[in-house]
């Protein structure tokens, strides 16, 4: 074995220690309130990752979405063709913001998701709630800010997991959080004149 092995070796053994001695202390478990946000690609995918993950472990999950409306994307049409039995699938919004232009309606479709999404949180059957879209109507004050934020911390069951998406995350909403992810732009091809393409953005 020669030396650079040798030194890689040791160093691995130094941290397999060190991180084994770390997760001994690492014993709580809890519903998690996570965030994803930012300018970059990557806030919905994730949180329908995390669904089928639940999907796979067979724990009960609900997706809210906000905002997209009718759009047709890929992952809601697996999830209500494929898997209806193991993960709720609620539309709220009539589409984005700036093709609807009609902030009553905005906020009347953003109320009832709000409700819908309160309903499927309080759910003793439902261990992971996916609200995707939130942070755009809590944003542009559809939803109220403080309305959200002490329902999650007084009236979420402790052991069911939330995950809020969208750009432009409140800052009320990323103080109570216990995970938050920066989706960070740094290259798009939209900005080359390549439109939206399936299996991609939907």
């Amino acid at each position: 074995m020669d030396e650079a092995t040798l030194r890689h070796n040791e160093k691995m053994k130094r941290i397999k220690i060190a991180r084994d001695k770390m997760m001994q202390t690492k014993t709580e478990e809890k519903g998690l309130i996570m965030v994803h946000t930012g300018a970059g690609k990557g806030k919905s995918s994730s949180g329908f990752g995390m669904i089928l993950r639940c999907i796979a472990h067979g724990m009960p999950c609900a997706v809210v979405q906000f905002i997209k409306g009718t759009w047709p994307t890929g992952e809601r049409r697996l999830l209500e063709e494929k898997f209806s039995q193991e993960c709720r699938f609620f539309v709220s919004g009539e589409g984005f913001t700036w093709e609807t232009q009609d902030r009553g309606r905005d906020i009347a479709a953003a109320r009832h998701g709000w409700e819908i999404a309160k309903a499927q949180i309080l759910d003793p059957d439902i261990q992971f709630v996916l609200l995707d879209e939130i942070n755009i109507a809590l944003r542009y004050d559809y939803l109220d800010i403080d309305e959200v934020v002490n329902f999650l911390l007084h009236n979420k069951p402790h052991m069911t997991h939330v995950c809020l998406t969208g750009r432009n995350a409140r800052p009320e909403l990323i103080e109570v959080a216990d995970l938050v992810t920066e989706m960070t732009l740094i290259k798009h091809p939209f900005r080359d004149g390549v439109k939206a393409q399936q299996g991609v953005e939907f």
